[in-house]
């Protein structure tokens, strides 16, 4: 990674949905979907989705700061998906789908502390915003099947019924 780029590890539910919006910003250099925040090394797809390994799907980013800013990546993340529902997002139920941000560093976690509490504050939402914010750990890679799901997969009908719609919803190319 240069000198002039970043990571940014954020949890939203299901990693195809995210890594389909993220991928689209300019300035944003590489998006995988992985795991992270749990106990244990080397998770696989079935140990996260069991609940018992703690980590959480997420997607980490290399971006570039200079052209898509870290509060700009905040505001994608709480627009693409519902930071106030625990543990869940729509029909996926668990804490792997849980809504986190997982920080590199002390500005990253202070930035992150503002956009939580400015949205918290805005009233955009009924309920209360559960997005976590951790420390970012280690960064586990989830299966090769799961890399850019949403464009090897466009037909397939989670993608269609739930992605596509969030795209178009959000302005994107679907």
């Amino acid at each position: 990674m240069s000198d002039d780029q970043e990571y940014c590890t954020l949890g939203a539910g299901c990693f195809w949905c995210v890594e389909a919006v993220l991928e689209q910003l300019e300035g944003v250099h590489e998006v995988t979907s992985g795991y992270m925040g749990g106990a244990g090394p080397s998770p696989t797809y079935k140990e996260v989705c069991s609940g018992k390994s703690g980590h959480a799907e997420v997607v980490q980013l290399r971006f570039e700061p200079s052209i898509v800013s870290y509060d700009d990546l905040l505001g994608w993340f709480f627009r693409l998906h519902d930071p106030t529902q625990l543990d869940r997002q729509g029909n996926d139920v668990g804490s792997q789908y849980r809504s986190a941000i997982f920080t590199h560093g002390e500005a990253q976690a202070r930035a992150a502390r503002q956009a939580l509490a400015e949205l918290q504050d805005s009233g955009a939402h009924a309920s209360a915003v559960v997005t976590r914010i951790d420390e970012a750990s280690e960064f586990w890679p989830a299966e090769g099947y799961h890399q850019d799901y949403y464009r090897e997969n466009r037909e397939q009908p989670y993608c269609r019924i739930l992605i596509t719609p969030k795209l178009e919803k959000l302005g994107l190319e679907p």
